[in-house]
């Protein structure tokens, strides 16, 4: 072996080193490859979370916002649970800041029911019943594939009429037309005017198992003791902090808080609900990629500890090599070579085997996951960090061997 070798053939003659050994390399890959094909499964079903909560979930638009009566969970739990003792926003509210605020182009209204849904003697036991202000569909952005929504002198009149979601559709009217027929919500009967178009599923929970009546109906359905939450619209983002200040201080006058007194609502925007979410799962994150950095320096010790039996097998090697006019930086490159190579090699397998975990995952549960390059380049560039950081080591011990009784070792 020629002491001068190139950094091509060092990654050649290390390749050739890898296959001879076929266990041994296994063995060394497997602790690394574990650690970074969770890291990647994680990753790679948190970044699907977060474009699925800023597509679908967060659907309020750049000019829309929500008035609930719930704290956001962000403030804490202790804020949260103690806003189930708010006051609920009524209906009164509801058309006070409607008929009122002259920032917003339209604001609607909504409350949810859990709900029994028949259709002959067929039932869906888990639906639920959405009473909305005819505006609803505009403000949230939502299309129908069939039909139409109601309008303002149906919901005025209260008439017993429903659009549907695309679950209820599958489920009770498979191979049949569901406009014109007779829904029962509870035991209530409504006529089908309208099915929207399907939304999908998050985290294996149906966004399209739903029924939307008139918000009037609903109330009586139901009782006028169901808080209302608030959509308002503006025309632009320029209306849109003065509508969100306005509506404010139109909900505390009309619900009599005081000067000294704190919010009794909760205004929400797109912007806070990607927030909120991205907040949550990047706790997670943090506790994965711990628990995989754990499994990937694990894999970085074994990696070592190969490393340096991989020289105490080759000093014969290196003494011949140092004999021949190789400097102790060729050797040290060559096992650093090594090292980088094995783990390259472990970072890319746990990065496929990564995405397909995920993919497999996301099928299985119903969970939304994102493949993206930044996340496969930040695999095996972990990967790599790892082998160069743990062969430097046995790298430095190779280039040290005295090539006399490295020459004398194998005698």
């Amino acid at each position: 072996m020629a002491g001068k070798v190139s950094i091509g053939d060092q990654v050649l003659i290390s390749a050739r080193l890898l296959r001879e050994n076929p266990l041994r390399t296994f063995l060394t890959l497997l602790g690394l490859t574990i650690g970074v094909m969770s890291l990647i499964t994680v990753m790679t079903v948190i970044e699907g979370a977060n474009d699925y909560v800023a597509d679908q979930i967060a659907d309020l638009g750049t000019n829309v916002f929500q008035v609930t009566k719930l704290a956001n969970i962000s403030e804490g739990i202790d804020a949260f649970i103690k806003s189930f003792r708010r006051k609920d926003i009524t209906w009164e509210n509801y058309t006070y800041v409607r008929d009122t605020a002259r920032h917003a182009l339209h604001v609607g209204a909504q409350a949810t029911y859990p709900a029994v849904v028949r259709y002959r003697d067929q039932s869906i036991q888990d639906s639920r019943a959405e009473g909305v202000s005819a505006n609803m569909l505009a403000i949230r952005n939502r299309e129908l594939v069939d039909g139409r929504f109601f309008n303002d002198q149906e919901l005025h009149f209260s008439r017993p009429v429903c659009v549907i979601g695309w679950d209820i559709r599958e489920n009770l009217f498979a191979g049949v037309d569901p406009l014109g027929k007779t829904l029962r919500v509870g035991d209530t009967p409504f006529r089908i005017i309208g099915v929207c178009e399907k939304l999908g599923s998050i985290f294996g929970q149906s966004q399209d198992n739903y029924v939307m009546v008139p918000l009037t109906v609903f109330i009586k359905m139901y009782g006028s003791r169901r808080s209302l939450d608030l959509y308002v619209q503006t025309r632009d983002l320029e209306d849109f902090e003065p509508a969100m200040e306005e509506v404010r201080i139109y909900l505390r006058a009309v619900r009599h808080r005081t000067y000294h007194q704190e919010d009794d609502f909760t205004i929400v925007t797109s912007d806070t609900t990607i927030g909120l979410f991205k907040d949550i799962t990047g706790n997670f994150f943090l506790v994965f990629i711990m628990l995989s950095a754990v499994a990937a320096l694990v894999g970085g010790i074994v990696i070592m500890n190969i490393m340096l039996v991989v020289v105490s097998d080759r000093v014969m090697e290196i003494g011949v090599r140092r004999a021949v006019g190789a400097s102790r930086r060729d050797v040290l490159l060559q096992f650093l070579i090594e090292s980088l190579l094995i783990c390259t090699i472990g970072g890319l397998g746990g990065v496929m085997l990564g995405f397909a975990a995920a993919q497999a995952f996301g099928s299985a549960a119903g969970v939304p996951v994102a493949v993206k390059t930044w996340v496969a380049v930040f695999g095996v560039g972990l990967s790599s960090t790892i082998g160069l950081f743990f062969g430097i080591y046995p790298a430095w011990l190779a280039a040290r061997l005295d090539p006399v009784e490295a020459l004398r070792a194998d005698k």
